[in-house]
């Protein structure tokens, strides 16, 4: 079985790994124990925290994104959540929270759009709220929010900002420290072109110091001992040691030309997407794009078929191309599919695909 030419798989998420980044996971095991780890750790620790422009720790977890969401609802403190819900996976973190005890309320719009700004002040101020969740790129519909006013916001009504930055982290403009996002969290697999099983976050230091006092925090997600282990270059239970591997090389791969030029990659891949979909809607073969302009992430693109066309078997006609797209998401998955334009691809590795789905739609 040979392995594909790089440029193969635009699902939004797991993303194409660079063979020289799965390459590196065949290294030794070593014990989580040493001084060897320790230095791997440190590594990529300094690469996180340029990728999440900060000068605080990022706890790195072996598990899914998930696991962290759970985390940040875990480990907040006491009161009710304010859930800004606009697609899947904003859905996901507030159905997290009432399974871990919270009373929950959820603001909804529209799957494709984004909570408007004024809605969600009106909310804070007519009730006392712990913490707010809310996702900066939601995967499942391409809708960007602005997390940085949202921060704002939760801040000026006594609430912490829990950012699920998942498919946003490493391809959209994040500033940690800037933005005082309290809890922020990513994985593995997405813009960081890396494969499934780390997740990341990174937590302010009002958060921090209220952790303990969280009582159910649990014990696997504790970040008081995330930041006593991060302390000592470790992590509190046995990690991923392979995938550390694989997260140090790339750090190491980011770290010459920065954020600012990989963010503008991921710019670059997002405006040729919605050219080549504008393009493709006024001749009659597509409806346009999900998430209204201006909300749009940068690393995820839904697209909306024409009615009569079934989404999946676009997604399918295109596999014959040996290219892989992603299929719409839930209620989604007959009318739109996903470009995922993330990672380590370019425009150049897009347009590959855009060439492809140009065919499968003229063929129609």
């Amino acid at each position: 079985m040979t392995t594909p030419a790089f440029g193969t798989f635009f699902l939004p998420g797991p993303t194409e790994v660079r063979p020289e980044i799965l390459a590196a996971m065949a290294r030794p095991m070593i014990s989580h124990r040493s001084a060897e780890f320790e230095a791997l750790y440190a590594h990529c620790d300094d690469g996180l925290r340029r990728v999440f422009r900060t000068t605080r720790p990022v706890f790195i977890s072996s598990s899914s994104a998930t696991g962290l969401m759970e985390a940040a609802i875990r480990n907040a403190p006491a009161g009710p959540v304010l859930s800004l819900v606009n697609g899947a996976f904003s859905a996901r973190f507030a159905d997290i929270a009432r399974a871990c005890g919270r009373a929950v309320e959820a603001l909804e719009v529209p799957y494709g759009e984004i909570v408007p700004l004024d809605r969600i002040e009106q909310a804070l101020r007519g009730r006392r709220f712990g913490a707010v969740t809310a996702a900066h790129s939601e995967t499942s519909t391409g809708a960007a929010q602005d997390v940085q006013a949202i921060a704002e916001l939760a801040h000026a009504n006594g609430a912490f900002s829990l950012i699920d930055s998942v498919s946003g982290m490493g391809g959209m403009p994040v500033e940690t420290d800037a933005w005082s996002l309290d809890f922020v969290l990513t994985g593995s697999q997405k813009a960081l072109a890396l494969p499934p099983g780390l997740a990341f976050c990174c937590v302010s230091d009002r958060y921090l110091a209220g952790v303990k006092d969280a009582p159910t925090r649990g014990r696997y997600f504790d970040i008081a001992e995330f930041a006593e282990y991060a302390a000592k270059r470790q992590t509190p239970n046995t990690p991923a040691v392979s995938l550390f591997y694989a997260l140090e090389a790339q750090m190491t791969a980011i770290g010459p030309t920065g954020m600012e030029c990989r963010w503008a990659r991921h710019a670059a891949m997002s405006s040729a997407t919605h050219a080549w979909v504008e393009h493709q809607r006024q001749a009659g073969r597509l409806d346009g794009i999900l998430a209204p302009a201006g909300s749009r992430s940068a690393t995820v693109t839904v697209v909306k078929t024409c009615a009569g066309v079934d989404a999946r078997r676009v997604v399918a006609d295109v596999a014959t191309h040996g290219l892989t797209l992603g299929g719409g998401y839930g209620p989604l998955a007959a009318t739109t599919f996903r470009i995922g334009h993330m990672g380590d691809h370019t425009v150049e590795t897009v347009t590959r695909l855009l060439d492809a789905l140009a065919e499968v739609l003229a063929a129609r």
